[in-house]
């Protein structure tokens, strides 16, 4: 899950799978799969690094768990 922060400046999670599509209207909307959306102050493409840096550790998380793991 990524942490974003509303325009009134609370910050709340959201898993990142269930993003449908950024809108890049001033700000940017976010629409989940359900079409709820939600309105936030980080650009796209501070949400697209989000992402990735999100996936990067779990990915890193994963390849320790399994290196490790010497039955």
């Amino acid at each position: 899950m990524i942490v974003l922060t509303k325009r009134n400046h609370e910050k709340f999670l959201v898993n990142h799978n269930q993003i449908q599509c950024i809108e890049m209207i001033p700000e940017s909307k976010i629409v989940f799969i359900n079409r709820d959306y939600v309105i936030v102050r980080e650009t796209p493409e501070e949400i697209i690094k989000k992402i990735t840096e999100y996936n990067a550790k779990v990915m890193d998380i994963h390849r320790i768990v399994t290196v490790s793991d010497k039955r």
